[in-house]
């Protein structure tokens, strides 16, 4: 693709603005808590848009949009609409929880809860994960939509990509990446927003759109489409959007963050809202692509690097290249720095060097920043040869741990007297389990979709840990620990506005069905 000189300046002038600026605001990083927590001082609408900047990037722009120009079509916005529900829940209930307990890392919680077993178990799994499939998926895709767009090589695009996602994460930790985050939520907003202007003016308008696709606006599919059937809505979907909102830790850190109880509530709440108008810029340019380009679109994960090459006019190229980079080095940023912290926290400092300082802390974090992303990219860079969509690679392999991470704090949110076991069994069964289901659907002996799969195996995790708990309970329930320093105060708007987005998007499911 032949670049005008306005589309260069745009996108190196808006990402060195980005990157500077975030490494200016996280110069004075001096303390643990000021590098992964960001001095707990985050408000609420950098809160919002740092969780919506770190979710939404190639991941969605590409993999969503990629589902979407397949037979899946808006179905796969459930993905965004169940977690505007989701948000709604973890801040009127989830959210008091972890925060009045003055936790760093997620997995931190389990040990006050249950054990350092079942913390450890979840940290080691929570790398693994992060490095294994999150950040080298996202940067492969990051990569992808690079190179259909401007021709680069792909691997190269993909250590561009970690590259850049890495300088500022390892600057200056938590407060550097919410400030950037600010920026590119931001410009990944008005960018998908802008290809889907051009991409309805393609097909002439909303009406001509509805008219080619309506058999795709259905958000309740026949059992047949393995990717989502309708039955994953009953459970199934449920339990990714949970996990990924409530426990996952590079989403709740920015939460974990926040100056008060008030202020994390209504930053999640703004991001719970902003997940309903998502599938208009994630989904539906998808849709189109597929109508429009028809055989000439090869890989439907390529739907929206192409819609941009074909329909974007020079000029504007610029601004939305830096709106994609900024979705992709925003999710990966985020990732990398909650894997140095779950390592800084939970594994190094608590049993390699208890007494380290913090400036060995920040140093650490900063040098796990560097080997997790170097990692990420040399997988990333062989992703190019799955033949399933990105977004389903990256919610199949999840599966194998994160339906065990979800069982096991709900189970012990609502069972008082769960023991230590329970949490380790679900912990450790959750692989087995799920790994089983995998393989009997993978060689056609028990044919499942995916989000079934996990709903079963999140069924055999609670009844094991039930029966667990009724063999060995607690004598009486363990005791939480409290930070009492901590502004816990709420506001009544906080359950209202968490009830309207629930109607709201329940309302969407009916006009949709």
């Amino acid at each position: 693709m032949e670049l005008h000189w306005t589309d260069v300046a745009l996108f190196v002038g808006f990402i060195g603005f980005v990157v500077a600026f975030s490494m200016y605001k996280g110069r004075r990083e001096k303390t643990s808590e000021d590098y992964f927590l960001a001095g707990r001082g985050l408000i609420w609408p950098i809160i919002g848009l740092s969780l919506i900047a770190a979710n939404i990037s190639s991941e969605q722009f590409v993999g969503m949009n990629g589902a979407g120009a397949r037979n899946v079509g808006l179905a796969v916005a459930s993905y965004d609409w169940i977690a505007a529900i989701t948000l709604a829940i973890v801040a009127m209930f989830f959210l008091p929880r972890l925060l009045r307990a003055g936790i760093y890392t997620i997995p931190e919680y389990l040990e006050y809860r249950f054990s350092s077993t079942a913390r450890n178990i979840m940290s080691v799994f929570m790398m693994v994960i992060y490095v294994g499939v999150t950040i080298s998926s996202v940067a492969y895709s990051g990569g992808l939509a690079i190179h259909t767009i401007f021709g680069t090589d792909l691997a190269a695009a993909v250590w561009l990509v970690g590259a850049i996602a890495a300088l500022y994460t390892t600057y200056g930790g938590l407060k550097s990446v919410a400030w950037a985050d600010l920026f590119l939520g931001l410009a990944l907003l008005i960018g998908g927003s802008t290809v889907t202007a051009y991409a309805f003016g393609a097909v002439g308008g909303i009406g001509p759109f509805w008219q080619q696709n309506a058999d795709k606006m259905h958000m309740v599919l026949p059992e047949r489409v393995m990717e989502l059937p309708g039955s994953a809505l009953l459970l199934g979907i449920w339990i990714p959007n949970l996990y990924y909102w409530g426990f996952n830790q590079y989403i709740a850190q920015r939460a974990l963050a926040a100056r008060t109880l008030r202020e994390g509530q209504f930053g999640v709440l703004m991001a719970a809202g902003i997940q309903i108008i998502l599938p208009i810029m994630i989904v539906i340019p998808g849709i189109i692509a597929a109508g429009h380009f028809g055989d000439r679109l090869g890989n439907s994960d390529q739907a929206f690097p192409m819609l941009i090459r074909e329909l974007i006019p020079a000029g504007l190229r610029g601004l939305i290249f830096a709106a994609i980079a900024g979705a992709i080095v925003s999710s990966l940023a985020s990732m990398l720095n909650s894997a140095s912290t779950i390592f800084t926290m939970d594994v190094y400092k608590r049993h390699l060097a208890p007494q380290a300082s913090q400036s060995r802390l920040i140093w650490i974090g900063r040098s796990m920043t560097v080997l997790f992303v170097v990692i990420g990219c040399l997988i990333g860079s062989q992703l190019g040869k799955l033949n399933a969509g990105i977004f389903q690679f990256i919610q199949e392999f999840q599966g194998f741990v994160t339906v065990g991470v979800l069982a096991t704090f709900m189970y012990g949110f609502f069972v008082k007297r769960a023991p230590a076991a329970a949490a380790v069994t679900g912990l450790l069964l959750n692989p087995i389990a799920y790994g089983a289901l995998y393989a009997l659907n993978a060689t056609g002996m028990l044919p499942m979709a995916f989000l079934n799969r996990i709903a079963v195996t999140f069924i055999i995790l609670v009844l094991v840990m039930a029966v667990i708990t009724w063999l060995r309970p607690l004598a009486k329930p363990r005791q939480m620990p409290i930070n009492g320093e901590f502004d816990m105060t709420t506001s009544p708007a906080v359950r209202w506005i968490g009830i309207t987005i629930i109607l709201i998007t329940v309302g969407l499911y009916v006009v949709f069905w």
